[in-house]
């Protein structure tokens, strides 16, 4: 699967054109290589570890274990974040060691494939299950026909809301962002806030961008094309803007951090655009079980009916001495349904990455929802309206600082949002040439 850019162009890629690209196409003749000499026991079984921030996966690799005494696993938990597990992961890979799996955020992916960091799933029996996945999100680790790693969980978006105080005002959820806009000045009227602009987290922006159809990054022959300065970002950087300068958004509060707690249990706020996995979050608002339900996201002209908000793989490391049964057990792991089921038991996943089982759990009606099975009425159809051509740059955690720092300026009266994104666009080119990559602007 290749970008549309690459599409359109006709490219047909080489070896030299993915390296060029920051793809890493090296990554799976590294397998035995530099592995960090770990072998099976005596008996035959094979050890596998696997490094993830999740809460009590070793209870879902259990599940594993119990049918696989041949390939056993273990799980270590590692801090997230960039300056946590990521950190360790390089390190280890660096010295040829690590783990045989590891917990790989789908925007961090390209940054592994500089370092030859992940094996190509799709050359240990990968290709039997690739078409189970969502088409979008196994695109975002696809590059040149190889799967560098398997979706473990995403979050497409919806628009949570408080049923109470849109009712009190005789409000609908909006269908369109500028329906969200008039509603936004209701709210205001009444001294609320209908939701809020986080500006310190460059993330929550792109979803919005990408729902109006933004195209950031792109492949063209041997060189990345960067478009953070396109139409249908500008457009978006605008509307918050105006949105901003309106006082039509909160932009001093941080999705469920205390403060924002504070604000939902108060009846201070009225919504709140996030992805699937924010359910469980909100359910944290003392008080107001029962008084929330799930829509769809308010559209874009000409965009998708939703975004991608988070989602991590399941990848298997160059320096796994056992990539064959690293990879069987990151298809276990992603496909089957007593594995989905375990990890939203256990460890509180995301949406799952395969349509045909969303998570037994997730198919019941919610008594916090008041009754709603917004699962299947609106995620299920939300995982299906993505952006289809959505690509990651080995840079994107730098982009999402950059992004940030030009909006804290934005708020705070010294620019504007439209301005942070066109300086984000000529840094972003730098980025990735400083990294020893082609890279242009669109």
């Amino acid at each position: 699967m290749r970008s549309r850019a690459a599409k359109e162009h006709g490219v047909q890629w080489s070896r030299r054109t993915a390296l060029q690209a920051g793809l890493g196409l090296g990554a799976g003749a590294l397998v035995g290589a530099c592995g960090s000499g770990r072998a099976a026991d005596p008996d035959g079984s094979v050890h596998l570890t696997y490094w993830s921030w999740l809460k009590d996966l070793q209870l879902v690799c259990d599940v594993w274990n119990a049918q696989r005494p041949d390939v056993q696993v273990e799980a270590v938990w590692i801090q997230p974040g960039p300056d946590g597990g990521y950190q360790k992961m390089f390190s280890a890979l660096a010295t040829g060691g690590g783990p045989d799996l590891a917990q790989v955020e789908l925007r961090q992916t390209p940054a592994f494939l500089l370092v030859d960091g992940l094996v190509d799933t799709r050359r240990y029996g990968a290709d039997a299950v690739l078409d189970r996945y969502e088409q979008a999100i196994l695109g975002q680790v696809t590059f040149n026909d190889a799967v560098y790693a398997l979706p473990q969980d995403w979050g497409p978006t919806a628009w949570f809301y408080r049923t109470d105080l849109l009712e009190e005002i005789g409000a609908e959820p909006p269908q369109t962002w500028p329906e969200w806009a008039e509603l936004a000045r209701e709210f205001r009227a009444t001294d609320r806030y209908l939701d809020i602009f986080n500006p310190s987290d460059g993330s929550y922006f792109a979803a919005l961008a990408m729902q109006a159809g933004a195209t950031w990054f792109a492949i063209d022959d041997d060189t990345w094309v960067v478009s953070i300065d396109d139409d249908a970002t500008l457009e978006t950087a605008d509307f918050f803007d105006r949105a901003v300068r309106e006082d039509l958004v909160s932009t001093s509060l941080a999705p469920f951090s205390p403060g924002w707690f504070a604000a939902a249990n108060e009846g201070r706020l009225g919504a709140c655009m996030s992805a699937s996995w924010a359910d469980a979050l909100i359910e944290g608002a003392a008080g107001t079980a029962g008084l929330w339900q799930v829509a769809p996201m308010p559209r874009w002209d000409g965009g998708y009916g939703s975004a991608q908000l988070g989602g991590s793989t399941t990848a298997v490391f160059s320096t796994s001495p056992h990539p064959a049964e690293a990879t069987e057990f990151a298809i276990w792991m992603t496909t089957a349904p007593e594995a989905i089921d375990a990890q939203i038991e256990h460890s509180g996943i995301g949406w799952s990455p395969v349509p045909d089982h969303i998570g037994t759990p997730r198919e019941q009606p919610s008594e916090f929802f008041g009754g709603q099975r917004y699962n299947e009425e609106v995620f299920v159809p939300a995982a299906e309206q993505q952006h289809p051509d959505w690509t990651w740059a080995p840079t994107t955690q730098q982009v999402f600082n950059e992004l940030s720092d030009g909006f804290v300026r934005a708020v705070s009266g010294g620019s504007s949002l439209v301005e942070a994104c066109r300086r984000t666009q000529t840094a972003a080119v730098e980025m990735l040439t400083d990294k020893g990559l082609n890279a242009r602007a669109a």
